[in-house]
């Protein structure tokens, strides 16, 4: 049996004094290198067909700028269509060390994990060495990431350092997915829907003289908006547009409840209020009780959404065709 075709993807963006290094470093279990040039303004395209001799290399352009989703997107798409079986992301800046690659692949060809992604902060010592805005940034988008993806047992979820079964990444809608940084959690959101298996892996990233595009206060309320609405459509289509369990039940009595009993309750203040009374007992006990069930009812949902979790991948049932559930494009 062939030896599977392990693709790499190197979106290339500001990248020119890093990218020939970071190629040199890829080892030989991997057989194409797709190098996608993003309308760089520093031609790191140019730079690597000019001086790398690879021959697994191949540079792709961008006349325009697209963002790091839509350079990743084009790898990818050439990458299934040269019949790759994992497509590995990293980037090009030399933060992220090609000798791990073994890790990412190993739970994929194991049959384990449907996608594995980088986790800087399994280390102390690795989180110690992290920059004061990135370690606040990700600790917050790790927990707005689990409500909008679903996977509460992963991290660091804007981590670019990614593989996937090529099985997968066909079901994936490519022009739906967010191509600027919104890119990795948005994908996230999408395997939940597949119910596919995501796997962390411990990495140390490296911080050098590079400089990052991204501006922390331009993007803050764009990705909040976004795993917002991501939570909103993943909680629709997992408990009542796919499925129906208990927990689709105690999400509609809990919010009901406690949306009923903070509603009267500040009526009632306002009331009591205007007439300068005191509410009674009863008034009380009517406000409080519908809010105390209601989040009974929440946290037990939170609890089975939690225990939801998926840990069996699902590239192995693909293998002989599509799942049966998929007979579309998904249109989420």
């Amino acid at each position: 049996m062939a030896e599977p075709l392990i693709a790499v993807v190197i979106p290339c963006y500001r990248v020119r004094a890093q990218i020939l290094d970071v190629l040199g470093r890829i080892g030989p279990e991997c057989g194409r290198i797709y190098v996608v040039d993003d309308a760089c303004p520093e031609a790191s395209g140019k730079a690597v067909q000019e001086h790398c001799r690879d021959p697994r290399v191949r540079v792709l352009f961008h006349e325009t700028n697209q963002g790091v989703g839509g350079a990743v997107m084009t790898g990818y798409a050439q990458a299934l269509r040269d019949g790759a079986a994992v497509l590995v992301k990293m980037d090009g800046d030399g933060q992220m060390d090609p000798a791990l690659l073994p890790r990412f692949l190993g739970p994929i060809l194991r049959g384990q994990a449907d996608y594995t992604k980088g986790n800087r902060f399994f280390d102390i010592e690795g989180v110690r060495s992290m920059p004061l805005v990135r370690l606040l940034g990700n600790t917050v988008l790790s927990f707005l990431a689990k409500l909008s993806s679903g996977y509460w047992n992963v991290f660091d979820p804007t981590n670019g350092y990614t593989a996937i079964h090529a099985a997968v990444a066909r079901l994936l809608p490519l022009d739906k997915l967010s191509r600027r940084y919104f890119f990795e959690s948005d994908l996230l959101f999408r395997l939940g829907t597949l119910r596919a298996c995501v796997v962390d892996v411990p990495m140390t990233a490296v911080y050098g003289a590079e400089t990052s595009s991204l501006r922390v206060r331009a993007v803050a309320f764009d990705f909040f908006w976004r795993h917002a609405v991501n939570t909103v459509k993943r909680i629709f289509y997992n408990y009542f547009l796919r499925g129906f369990s208990a927990a689709s039940v105690e999400l509609v009595l809990g919010t009901a409840l406690a949306a009923f009993g903070a509603a009267f309750g500040a009526w009632a203040w306002i009331v009591n209020e205007a007439r300068g009374t005191a509410a009674s007992t009863g008034t009380v006990m009517l406000a409080a009780l519908p809010v105390i069930l209601g989040m009974q009812f929440l946290v037990s949902f939170l609890a089975n959404d939690i225990a939801a979790v998926p840990h069996q991948a699902i590239h192995p049932l693909l293998q002989e065709g599509p799942p049966p559930w998929r007979s579309g494009p998904n249109s989420l």
